[in-house]
């Protein structure tokens, strides 16, 4: 008997040993050791420096810049045209000799030969022109440059909503990182609680009053909360990793100490805020410009008015010579009478497309109404599910105190022991879990009311 005592107390000792060297292990060589370095950002720095540096951000803020220039395109339309124009033409053609031969300012009474009018020589013809052509009415350029501003407002206001984005997947990204701090602390705890236990069950097991078997459920239990604390290690890392790339980095970032505190509003609050979402500006603004499409249609039925003029060198040796030079100015009105009904199919299509939009308005509200009115009330579910798992978390760690009373006096086996234990982390993980929940769907809420940047006062 004494020796089977013996064979058990090695044992027991060789399992205390893997688990010491276990334990240094964890302790020293464990990644938050070894990201020591990490930069820590609070929460209003976090989102600030993605705004200012996240890709998705950069990029859109290049694609506003791009729609910028749309304007000056179609602004253009209603400026002057200057062109420059140097041609060469040889040609033997009676018509062009004659015309050219004028415009060169050489022109002889033997020009007027019977034989050289019907039968010229090859002529050569340097001309150098100077033009221009000033609109002065034309209704569609005017109607695009409205166009044109409004896209670009319309983007303006994607942009901002885009940016209302990445700050809410920073903040979900910073609350991960929050979180999974929390949890490793959980699971530092969790260990030093499975080691407690361990080591009750090894002096109970020494005095004679407990089993074996016992110890080795605790030394089980020990090395399954090793691995949850492994775990949660790697989810912190993650996290961080994550936090870094919403914020263009490529290292990893971590939260500061400050806990994250989010107060609600008034439902009334966020449902007036909701009617001026950014996204439903910018279709208003959308709708406007389907609007405005049907004006460029009805446009075609107008004409368009202009003037321009052109001054001309004609040469016969060189480019760019002055032999002759000549002037014209002029006044033009274009008017396009008939063109196989496409006015009318355009004008058609272009109020289908006005109607469209509108729908598209009108859904978007009522969504958004819908979407504010369930996160309301799901900031107002996380807020009473904290209340109950902090009631659990009472319930589960008194439960544990008197399982453990109960085990330390031989009245409870360890398996009660470790279902409290078990219950015990769970109701620490839960309530953290719900904190976080509430804090998310506070933000959500203002997410989705687009009062985020206002909320975080980041504006």
């Amino acid at each position: 008997m004494r020796k089977a005592s013996s064979v058990h107390r090695r044992a027991l000792k060789g399992i205390l040993e893997y688990w010491s060297i276990g334990v240094f292990l964890l302790c020293y060589l464990s990644p938050s050791v070894v990201f020591a370095s990490e930069k820590q950002v609070s929460l209003s720095d976090a989102i600030r420096t993605a705004l200012e540096n996240n890709h998705e951000v950069l990029a859109f803020k290049n694609s506003l810049s791009a729609q910028k220039e749309d304007i000056g395109v179609a602004r253009s339309f209603l400026l002057p045209k200057i062109t420059f124009e140097e041609r060469y033409m040889r040609t033997n053609s009676p018509t062009y000799s004659f015309m050219a031969k004028l415009n060169q300012e050489r022109f002889a009474q033997s020009d007027f030969a019977i034989t050289s009018l019907n039968n010229p020589k090859p002529i050569n013809d340097f001309q150098t022109s100077l033009s221009f052509e000033q609109p002065l009415f034309v209704r569609k350029a005017n109607i695009g440059l409205d166009i044109s501003k409004n896209e670009f407002s319309a983007k303006g206001e994607e942009f901002i909503r885009k940016k209302e984005e990445i700050a809410f997947r920073v903040v979900h990204t910073y609350l991960m990182v929050h979180t999974a701090k929390e949890y490793v602390k959980i699971a530092e705890k969790a260990v030093e609680d499975a080691k407690e236990h361990l080591r009750i069950a090894e002096l109970r097991y020494r005095a004679g009053l407990g089993l074996y078997s016992d110890t080795l459920r605790a030394s089980t239990s020990v090395t399954d909360a090793e691995q949850k604390f492994v775990s949660a290690q790697k989810n912190l890392n993650v996290a961080k990793r994550a936090l870094g790339m919403l914020l263009g980095m490529s290292e990893s970032v971590d939260s500061n100490n400050e806990n994250p505190e989010f107060t609600t509003m008034g439902i009334d609050y966020y449902t007036n805020a909701s009617l001026s979402r950014k996204d439903i500006k910018s279709l208003e603004l959308r709708h406007q410009n389907a609007k405005n499409s049907i004006k460029i249609a009805e446009s075609g039925y107008l004409p368009s008015i202009g003037i321009g003029g052109t001054y001309q060198l004609n040469d016969h040796k060189k480019p760019f010579g002055s032999e002759g030079d000549s002037w014209q100015l002029m006044a033009f009105l274009r008017w396009e009478l008939f063109d196989g009904t496409k006015r009318e199919y355009e004008r058609s299509k272009a109020k289908y497309k006005a109607a469209e939009t509108e729908e598209y308005i009108n859904g978007l509200k009522k969504a958004v109404a819908f979407k504010v009115y369930e996160a309301y009330l799901g900031a107002e579910e996380a807020r009473k599910n904290i209340e109950l798992s902090k009631a659990a978390l009472k319930t589960a760690e008194e439960g544990k105190r008197l399982v453990k009373i109960r085990y330390e006096n031989a009245l409870s086996p360890i398996v009660d022991l470790m279902d409290a234990q078990v219950s015990l982390d769970h109701a620490r993980a839960n309530l953290v879990a719900k904190e976080n929940e509430y804090r998310l769907a506070v933000v959500n809420l203002s997410y989705e009311s687009g009062t985020i940047l206002k909320d975080l006062k980041i504006e």
